[in-house]
């Protein structure tokens, strides 16, 4: 399916600016990429954009559920679970399409991160990678009871397609909804009791 070309460039612009972020070395093909260092941060607008290198342990926005490897073959069967649904889609509109086709390339680039970082970087197994964030961006405060939240979490291109995806799946549903309730439903109509009914004369 074509539209799954939407996913590989979202798992592709994930990865490569995760690795020029966190840095990469390979001397076998000269590559030498020095990222940043653990902490710290690069103002692009001023305060409100900055790119800040943390490596989240847990899901997206900084949510953890439970251990590493369990996450991480939940994201490997979610992931597997969407592409299916994706294919089952596939006569469903464009939209709808690419909703799913942003999730599905989120899921697999925070998948890579946890399933082959701790391996390719050689600092822990399979499975128990953590994943590397570094979008900071201020939008504005959130304050419900106790919780406050004076900045949000730093987060990554994965994390921010899952979102969009999501978001547009709701605004595509809410709007066919909209559409489904706004078309009247004629009622079958009945004879006027009133009005004399007239008879065609019959053909001999």
């Amino acid at each position: 399916m074509r539209i799954l070309i939407v996913s590989a460039l979202i798992v592709a612009a994930d990865q490569i600016t995760k690795l020029m972020v966190k840095g990469l070395s390979l001397p076998s093909l000269g590559i030498s990429i020095e990222g940043m260092r653990y902490g710290s941060s690069r103002e692009i607008f001023g305060d409100f954009f900055r790119l800040t290198y943390i490596e989240n342990p847990g899901m997206a926005f900084g949510i953890d559920i439970g251990e590493k490897p369990f996450l991480a073959i939940v994201s490997l069967a979610a992931s597997v679970a969407i592409a299916i649904y994706l294919y089952q889609s596939r006569n469903q509109s464009l939209g709808y399409r690419a909703s799913l086709a942003m999730i599905l390339g989120g899921a697999v680039g925070n998948l890579i991160d946890r399933m082959f970082y701790g391996v390719w970087f050689g600092t822990t197994g399979l499975f128990h990678g953590r994943v590397v964030d570094f979008l900071d961006v201020d939008f504005f405060d959130v304050a419900v009871g106790p919780f406050h939240l004076s900045r949000w979490p730093v987060f990554n291109i994965a994390d921010a397609s899952v979102t969009i995806g999501v978001l547009l799946l709701l605004l595509l549903h809410r709007s066919a909804a909209s559409v489904g309730d706004a078309v009247p439903v004629k009622a079958p109509s009945t004879p006027d009791p009133s009005v004399p009914v007239q008879h065609q004369p019959e053909q001999h």
